[in-house]
């Protein structure tokens, strides 16, 4: 009898297993894709396991042949290079999301930053500035884009302090690490931060547009599980829930 229960348990626990989906997101979605996933797995009773971290780390985490099903990129370039090498599957690659760019302060740093805009970073009670790393976070290459086309990175450069990806860039802010921050809206709109500050958002023209993008792993042993997945984050739940924190949407293929 014991025997019985113990292989049962096994099978059951094989079983949970292979329905588990493990996707590499972007760290914008660190606020919305947790929602979405739990939303997912009420109805379906599959698992879902969540790894953030900056687009460009977890592209080399994927070469380096990290075993994750999707990928959810806040730059559709890194989807395409991966493609390239063979490493994900062309024919599911969409266009999940465009992502916003935001300047954000705290509460207790007295600058009007929707009257000043970008100016505000010029002010000397800002003494430093949190963005993303430009080497490999989309965000980070936009906010680095939008200071310069806005005129002040010259002046506000030694201030930068950088995060290793937007969520801990957000956190340098929220901290009190940085007096300002060129942060995700979807982090600006999120339980942790909306109460706690203000923001400007950027306009759209100061740095390329951040269409993100998804695309299912050629090593993914969950391909149909994955693909249902991918289908509810593009219905109509998935869709309200990533317009809730601020993105826009385009379910096209790049």
């Amino acid at each position: 009898m014991f025997l019985r229960i113990s292989l049962v348990a096994l099978l059951l626990s094989i079983c949970a297993s292979a329905q588990e989906i493990t996707v590499a997101a972007a760290a914008d979605l660190s606020t919305a894709l947790p929602e979405i996933v739990a939303n997912y797995t009420k109805q379906s009773g599959q698992t879902v396991k969540l790894s953030f971290g900056s687009s460009g780390n977890l592209t080399t985490q994927i070469e380096n042949g990290a075993p994750f099903d999707v990928f959810f990129s806040a730059d559709e370039s890194y989807p395409a290079q991966l493609i390239e090498k063979g490493l994900a599957d062309k024919e599911s690659l969409y266009r999940y999301a465009v992502g916003r760019l935001v300047l954000w302060v705290p509460n207790d740093v007295q600058l009007d930053v929707q009257k000043l805009g970008v100016k505000a970073l010029l002010d000397p009670a800002v003494k430093k500035i949190a963005i993303a790393n430009p080497l490999h976070a989309p965000y980070g290459r936009a906010a680095e884009a939008a200071l310069k086309h806005l005129g002040v990175y010259d002046q506000i450069s030694a201030k930068l302090v950088l995060g290793e990806n937007i969520s801990q860039a957000a956190q340098f802010v929220e901290s009190g690490n940085a007096q300002a921050g060129l942060i995700a809206l979807s982090h600006a709109l999120s339980p942790s931060l909306k109460d706690k500050g203000h923001y400007w958002t950027v306009p759209l023209d100061a740095y390329p547009t951040l269409n993100q993008a998804a695309v299912v792993l050629s090593k993914s042993k969950q391909q149909a599980a994955t693909r249902k997945f991918l289908d509810f984050v593009r219905g109509p739940e998935g869709t309200s829930l990533l317009k809730s924190y601020g993105f826009s949407l385009s379910a096209e293929k790049p």
